[in-house]
């Protein structure tokens, strides 16, 4: 099993107190996991949130929501994959991670 943290923006501490919500990854807007060798950003993704949401396959995968939060179109938003701190250079679905680096999803607009 992966251990996965979520967290919402700093600012969310002001509009929304943590009782508001029955999930603790509501309005989530950041996801981090460890890699672990041999397994995908996204095989690992998908064993911390099941209910993740992802349209396509494999190097075409594209992640649409995590946590419930879903990325809204309409506010251009999407969700960006990093490791340890730096944009992934490939997909979710292709990029091998390793032992101890630190796998984040953060929402971000175009």
């Amino acid at each position: 099993m992966v251990s996965a943290t979520l967290s919402a923006p700093s600012d969310a501490a002001s509009s929304a107190s943590p009782s508001d919500s029955a999930s603790p990854a509501a309005g989530a807007e950041t996801f981090s996991y460890p890699g672990r060798t041999g397994a995908t950003a996204l095989e690992l993704l998908l064993e911390a949130d099941p209910s993740a949401e992802v349209t396509g396959e494999g190097e075409n995968a594209f992640v649409t929501a995590i946590g419930g939060r879903v990325a809204d179109d309409s506010k251009k938003e999407f969700w960006s994959l990093s490791v340890d701190g730096e944009p992934a250079q490939v997909g979710a679905g292709t990029l091998e991670t390793e032992d101890g680096q630190e796998i984040t999803w953060t929402i971000e607009t175009y």
